[in-house]
C-alpha cells in the first residue's frame, strides 16, 4: 500500500477554501486506497477538521527538530504533500535526505507570492506587474519552491500562464489541478431554494485572509449605500470564521448590514439568500466562494480579481466590476430580474460540472503522479534548476535549521 505523508501550515479547515482544497485532496488519495497521515506543527482550533474520522493519522511535528527526521523514516511515506512553500521550505531538505525516494508534490493553494505582492502594491497604490512579482523575495523562494519539488498543484489557469510564460517553468513541473467538486445533478438543481424564496444579499469570508476584510469595509464604505438606495428594504448579511472587531463592529440592523459570523452550515446559508457579494480588490488563486455561490445557486457579483482564473468561459465576465457604481447596478439588476437570476444560475452549474468536475480531475491527478513514479530519475534529471538548488550551497534554509536546533539544544 503506498503512503501519503500531508505537512501542513495549519490543521485543514473546511470552512476555509484552503481547507476544503486540502480535503478534497485526502480524500482522491483515501479513495485510490493510500494511507494518509496529516502532519502540522500548529495546534488544532475547535474549527478543525476531525481527519482521523477518515482514517487519517494525525501526528503533531515540530520545527527545527530532528525528531521529524525519525518519524518519517519509520513512516517510509512513497509521496509527500507540502500544502504551501513554507513547509517545502522548512521540511522539503529533511524530506530529501531520509525519504529520498519519496515522490514531491507541492500544493501550492494559490501563488502565495502573488497574493503577497499585490496585496503590498495595493496599499501603496502602485499598479501591479510581473516585473514587479518576479523580482520580490517571496517569488523567488516560492518559484525555489517548485523547482525543487517533482510535481506542484496551481489552482489558478492564469497562475499556470504566469509560470509557464514569465518563469518558464517547464509543463513537466506543473499540473493545473482546481478545486474538485462532485456534479450537480438536474434533480439537486431543483430541490435548491427557488428565486421567489430566497432574500438578502450575503458576503462571505474568512477574517484571517485580508484581502476578505479589505471587502467587507469597501461594501460598507460604499457599495452597500448604493444598493441600499436602490432597494430599502433588503439586507446584507457578514459571515466568516475569525472576523476582527473591527467588522464585528459594523453590524448596523437600521443600514440592513447584519455581521452574522461564523456560518454553521454553508448550503443552508447560500440558498437562503438571493445574491453573493464577493468584492475583492487584490488576492489570488480560485474563489471558494465564487464556486459555492454556483454550487448552491447563488450568483455572485464579484471584481476582476475575483473572477481571475475562475472559468475558461466567459460566464465571469458580465459579474466582474473594476468600481462601485457598476458593481453596485449588476447587483440590482441581477436581484429584481427573476430570468437573469435563472440564466445565471444554469450557466453556473454548467462551470462546475464541466471545469471543477471532481472525477475527472481526481482521474488527472492519480494518472499524473503514477507516470511521474514510474519515470522518477529521469524526471528529476531533466529538472537541472531543481538539482541545482539542492545543492548544499543553496541549502541556506536547511542550514539555519540545523544552527536553531543546536542553539535550542
Amino acid at each position: 500500500m503506498q503512503k501519503v505523508l500531508f505537512i501542513g501550515v495549519n490543521w485543514p479547515e473546511p470552512s476555509t477554501a484552503a481547507g476544503s482544497r486540502i480535503m478534497q485532496l485526502i480524500k482522491v488519495f483515501i479513495t485510490n486506497e493510500f494511507q494518509v497521515t496529516f502532519s502540522s506543527t500548529a495546534t488544532t482550533s475547535n474549527l478543525s477538521f476531525d481527519l482521523e474520522k477518515l482514517g487519517v493519522s494525525m501526528v503533531p511535528i515540530q520545527l527545527n527538530d530532528a525528531g521529524f527526521d525519525v518519524f518519517i523514516k519509520e513512516l517510509q511515506p512513497t509521496i509527500v504533500v507540502y500544502d504551501r512553500f513554507l513547509t517545502e521550505e522548512q521540511f522539503g531538505w529533511r524530506v530529501a535526505e531520509n525519504v529520498p525516494n519519496a515522490l514531491r508534490i507541492l500544493d501550492t493553494e494559490d501563488l502565495h507570492s502573488l497574493r503577497t505582492v499585490r496585496a503590498d502594491l495595493y496599499k501603496k497604490n502602485i499598479p501591479f506587474s510581473t516585473a514587479i512579482w518576479l523580482q520580490s523575495d517571496v517569488a523567488k523562494r516560492e518559484i525555489a519552491s517548485i523547482y525543487r519539488c517533482d510535481i506542484s498543484l496551481i489552482i489558478s489557469s492564469v497562475e499556470m500562464q504566469l509560470l509557464q510564460k514569465h518563469v518558464q517553468l517547464d509543463s513537466s513541473l506543473l499540473l493545473h489541478l482546481p478545486f474538485m467538486e462532485k456534479s450537480i445533478s438536474e434533480v439537486e438543481n431543483n430541490e435548491l431554494s427557488t428565486y421567489d424564496t430566497r432574500k438578502d444579499f450575503i458576503c462571505i469570508g474568512n477574517g484571517k485572509h485580508a484581502p476578505n476584510v479589505d471587502a467587507v469595509l469597501w461594501l460598507k464604505k460604499t457599495i452597500w449605500p448604493l444598493i441600499r438606495k436602490q432597494l430599502s428594504t433588503v439586507n446584507l448579511h457578514i459571515y466568516g470564521s475569525y472576523l476582527p472587531q473591527q467588522i464585528m463592529q459594523m453590524h448596523k440592523p437600521t443600514e440592513g448590514f447584519y455581521v452574522e459570523g461564523f456560518a454553521d452550515n454553508l448550503k443552508e446559508t447560500f440558498t437562503a439568500a438571493r445574491i453573493n457579494l464577493a468584492p475583492l480588490r487584490f488576492g489570488a488563486g480560485l474563489k471558494g466562494k465564487l464556486l459555492d455561490g454556483m454550487r448552491f445557486g447563488t450568483p455572485s457579483i464579484t471584481t476582476l480579481i475575483g473572477a481571475e482564473g475562475m472559468s475558461k468561459t466567459t460566464y465571469f465576465d458580465e459579474f466582474a466590476f473594476g468600481n462601485e457604481v457598476d458593481f453596485a447596478n449588476k447587483a440590482v439588476q441581477i436581484y429584481t430580474d427573476e430570468i437573469a437570476y435563472k440564466k445565471a444560475q444554469q450557466v453556473g452549474f454548467k462551470v462546475v460540472n464541466t471545469e471543477y468536475n471532481r472525477t475527472f480531475l481526481a482521474e488527472k491527478l492519480i494518472n499524473t503522479i503514477n507516470k511521474v513514479q514510474n519515470n522518477l530519475q529521469m524526471h528529476r534529471n531533466s529538472n537541472f534548476i531543481g538539482s541545482l538548488l539542492m545543492h548544499q550551497s543553496m541549502q541556506s534554509t536547511k542550514y539555519m535549521s540545523r544552527w536553531i536546533e543546536a542553539k535550542n539544544k
